[in-house]
């Protein structure tokens, strides 16, 4: 989801309406979508004390993978919840430094592949976390293609990284906002929401990845609108706080705190 979920994308129109779809012209509604560089291609939220530079900022380097729920639609900068979990994790060793985000607006399995992995061996990541899923289940791709496209996704990490060093994050349910019924039958997508992450929740575990499902936090949305953020879909800066009361310490123990 992006700067409201749609094609939570940031080709600002250099992409097809049908790609876009309805989350992306909210999403311009709302504000515009973020990560876009001007050139209109996706562009890394590279975080300060980030650069790799000699003598940079001790701690793993962190690359959040993902949509807009990790680049973190509608909060401000600090309340992303890769942010909130470094800031939580603190700066005792060892710990993590967030040098890139690079979820974008609307971004399917299928976009990680082939817009955020060709960039990892340049951003030498390493610790990487990845949440991806709702976007497919939005524009319609059969959960077929999500799990093949899940699984490279996985497969590329592990090609890079031991599996101690990837965290996969649940897809939260946004069908019980405000503007649940503006991307279809609410019932048949908090399906598809829930098919896709028994899917990567299987294929973590197969590859020995910790898998964090906060799924049934984001229900809580349905009654507490402090969960959800000013766009009326994506989550608020506390509902991500609740993300990462479940995430750090899972973190936390891969690291050996």
């Amino acid at each position: 989801m992006g700067k409201s979920f749609g094609r939570f994308w940031c080709r600002a129109g250099m992409e097809t309406v049908r790609r876009i779809g309805l989350m992306g012209l909210i999403a311009w509604v709302a504000g515009g979508v973020a990560g876009c560089a001007a050139t209109g291609a996706p562009s890394a939220s590279t975080e300060s004390g980030g650069s790799a530079t000699t003598g940079e900022p001790a701690g793993l380097r962190y690359v959040a993978l993902g949509d807009s729920y990790t680049i973190g639609t509608s909060v401000a900068f600090e309340g992303r919840w890769p942010n909130q979990l470094v800031a939580r994790l603190g700066t005792a060793a060892p710990t993590l430094r967030l040098v890139a985000n690079l979820g974008v607006n609307g971004f399917t399995s299928e976009d990680v592949v082939a817009s955020e992995l060709p960039r990892l061996d340049a951003l030498r990541p390493d610790f990487v976390t990845i949440l991806i899923g709702v976007n497919d289940v939005v524009q319609g791709v059969p959960s077929t293609t999500y799990r093949t496209n899940a699984g490279r996704i996985l497969d590329a990490l592990r090609a890079r990284l031991p599996a101690e060093r990837i965290v996969a994050v649940a897809t939260p349910d946004y069908t019980v906002t405000p503007q649940r019924a503006a991307f279809g039958d609410p019932a048949r997508q908090a399906a598809g929401i829930r098919t896709n992450n028994g899917i990567l929740s299987e294929l973590a575990d197969a590859r020995g990845v910790k898998f964090v499902d906060i799924y049934d936090l984001s229900l809580r949305a349905g009654t507490d609108r402090t969960l959800v953020a000013d766009d009326g879909l994506h989550p608020s800066a506390t509902q991500y706080a609740l993300w990462v009361d479940r995430i750090e310490p899972v973190v936390g123990g891969l690291l050996g705190r």
